[in-house]
């Protein structure tokens, strides 16, 4: 099967008709890509495809008991636990868009991925996980409403107003989504069409893409996500430092504890989600391994998501107990 097609190519003049078979080889458009992933760790393979499945049922297995749990107990359908439910469903569509493929790659010989395919996985992968940044923030930003401004939280955070953030949550992601895809699948593709990652990622394809653009795409690209993620997270951080103004005017202790409580397992995934990210997209350009390269992205595609309903089911008390409620309670009920 031919990986190559042709482009058409600009007439060449005669004083350059010598060097013409060389750039009309060079000149040819790449068909389908082949993802390298882990083939460089053969040895490592099944056990990489038992750890990353089991991980990946538990998250969709976590996000989906979190799910359940906020639409059965009426005591939760509050505006944080909207978003939180919004949230787990950007996790779970997320890791659909990588993970499975990522999977069948590690069992297969054959990693073929086809032009359209490698451009819809990007287009989701950034959708779902730009998404997942926006409702981070629109959560920071209910925090801040139900500590600073808790007699207009109902006004402020009014139903239709949830509606909202959380359609303009899903609408940003899928407008990023759509413009770095657009920008990397209009430049042209050479060859050799191997890329050094276990899904369509914007760095490794960079690397097959010729023209003059390239370099103004690759900048163009870059600024466009840093900047919405360095937006998000200052918006959180701005969310954070009103937040621990207000609770340390609060007089007694407990009051504190309980004002803090709240904000705990929200906290905590944003630091694991920025803390991972800033670690793939703010490190230090030079030289180093493609396994680093490929085992650095399973932080962010695999162990992020893992943990996050890990650390919303434990720290966050209410929907702890929510769950034993309504799950242990059909299991023992001579306990609940």
């Amino acid at each position: 099967m031919t990986f190559l097609h042709p482009v058409a190519e600009p007439s060449l003049s005669p004083h350059l008709s010598g060097t013409g078979s060389m750039q009309r080889a060079n000149l040819s458009a790449v068909a389908e890509f082949i993802l390298i992933g882990f083939s460089h760790l053969p040895h490592l393979r099944l056990a990489f495809f038992l750890l990353f499945l089991l991980m990946y049922l538990f998250t969709l297995l976590g996000n989906l008991l979190i799910m359940a749990t906020i639409r059965s107990e009426r005591s939760l359908h509050t505006p944080m636990y909207l978003f939180l439910c919004a949230l787990s469903i950007s996790e779970i569509l997320y890791t659909f868009a990588i993970i499975p493929r990522m999977l069948a790659d590690l069992l297969s010989t054959r990693r073929s991925i086809a032009w359209a395919a490698c451009a819809s996985q990007m287009f989701f992968s950034f959708t779902f996980g730009f998404t997942h940044s926006f409702l981070l923030t629109v959560m920071g930003y209910d925090r801040y409403v139900a500590i600073c401004h808790p007699l207009r939280y109902s006004v402020l955070m009014s139903p239709g107003v949830c509606a909202c953030l959380v359609a303009w949550s899903w609408a940003g992601g899928s407008v990023m989504g759509l413009v770095v895809t657009a920008a990397i699948f209009h430049l042209t593709f050479c060859g050799p069409n191997e890329v050094h990652h276990f899904a369509c990622h914007v760095p490794p394809l960079l690397k097959l893409a010729c023209g003059d653009n390239v370099s103004t795409v690759a900048l163009g690209v870059g600024l466009v996500c840093i900047t919405a993620l360095l937006g998000c997270c200052l918006l959180i951080l701005l969310s954070y430092a009103s937040i621990v103004a207000t609770v340390l005017r609060i007089p007694s202790a407990e009051g504190r504890h309980k004002a803090f409580s709240t904000c705990v397992s929200h906290l905590t995934v944003v630091v694991v989600h920025y803390g991972f990210a800033s670690v793939i997209y703010l490190k230090p350009k030079g030289p180093q391994s493609l396994e680093g390269d490929t085992l650095m992205g399973i932080t962010y595609t695999v162990v992020t998501p893992f943990l996050s309903p890990i650390i919303f089911s434990l720290r966050n008390k209410e929907l702890k107990n929510a769950m034993k409620k309504t799950f242990l309670s059909k299991i023992y009920p001579e306990k609940i």
